[in-house]
């Protein structure tokens, strides 16, 4: 009888562990916030870009990036709470349409991968285009 207890407990303990785990997702799944850019971009090719973007326009992230509540010096990728995030999609979206419309001719390269009109050829390192 008591050894019928002792299956019972922990088979109702492992079941709530594999049901806890199961619900969790695994840390190696990073949630994205990828509206533009491709899904599965890599994690450094995503850094990359974002470098280059904060090159370009002389900004740091939090440009387009509100800070994480109740975490100092951390952003909220996810949040889309800046308004200059979406801008910065509608000037990405602008740029990946003309370099697929105008200069996309090896196809073994993707379009928003290309860099022949960038954010650079307007910006010129300020966050809004200039014209010097």
């Amino acid at each position: 009888m008591l050894h019928k207890k002792k299956i019972t407990v922990f088979s109702a303990l492992l079941v709530f562990v594999v049901l806890g785990l199961a619900a969790i997702k695994p840390v190696f799944q990073k949630e994205r916030n990828l509206k533009v850019l491709p899904k599965d971009i890599s994690d450094a090719k995503l850094d990359s870009i974002m470098q280059t973007y904060n090159i370009a326009l002389g900004v740091k992230c939090n440009f387009c990036h509100v800070p994480m509540k109740n975490i100092t010096d951390s952003l909220d990728y996810l949040s889309d709470a800046e308004p200059m995030k979406e801008n910065a999609r509608k000037m990405m979206s602008m740029v990946i349409e003309i370099n697929k419309k105008h200069f996309y001719f090896d196809e073994t390269v993707r379009p928003e991968y290309l860099n022949t009109v960038t954010c650079n050829t307007c910006h010129r390192g300020h966050e809004f285009p200039t014209e010097d």
